[in-house]
Parts: structure tokens; sequence; C-alpha cells
């Protein structure tokens, strides 16, 4: 069940350029890593870290950007990996980790 803010983030995306994937109504996620980085994004934007719509805009300019280097039915195209790409900026954006910090997190990967 979504809590309040998480229903009002996910109806804000409904039927624009960043909706996140659904089955039957419900959103998917193909691996865990996807619904944590999702459940993180939620919660930094609902404790005041960062405001919704700023994630939002940064999400869009990610897939936008993906889509300017690949065909539209590129079979590497991964959602989350859009959604994760915003959250690093968010992160950052915010002052909670810098650069540096993310890629050693991640042994020197970034999205």
């Amino acid at each position: 069940m979504l809590t309040r803010f998480e229903h009002f983030a996910v109806t804000t995306m409904t039927g624009a350029a960043d909706t996140p994937p659904r089955a039957n109504g419900a959103l998917c996620f193909g691996q865990e890593w996807e619904r944590t980085a999702f459940g993180v994004a939620l919660a930094l934007a609902r404790d005041g870290h960062f405001e919704w719509e700023d994630f939002r805009s940064q999400l869009i300019a990610s897939i936008e950007g993906w889509e300017q280097g690949h065909a539209l039915d590129d079979p590497s195209w991964n959602y989350y990996e859009q959604w994760l790409a915003a959250l690093e900026q968010a992160v950052i954006e915010a002052g909670l980790a810098s650069r540096a910090e993310i890629d050693a997190r991640l042994g020197g990967a970034s999205a």
C-alpha cells in the first residue's frame, strides 16, 4: 500500500514522459535494486532533501539524453537506470553525497 506522498508522486507521473513501468496498474520492477532506487528517491523527496518536481525534471532530462543517443527500440533501455542517474544527480545537488562518494560506493561505476 502506498503512503499519501508515494501516491501523490506516482500519480503526478501518470501519462507523463517519466511514467514508471506498470503491469496491470501496479509498478513493475525487474530487479530488487530498481525497487530500492524507487523507494530511496521517494523517501528523500518526502523527507525534504529535494523537491519531487526537481527530481522529475532530472529524470526526464536523463530519459531524453538516453533517447538522443539510442534508437527507441534499443534493447539496452532500462527505465530504472535513468531513474538511478536522476537520483544520483539529486543526491549530489542536495549535498547529501559527492560524485566521488557515490562512485566509491558503487565501486567506481556510475550511471
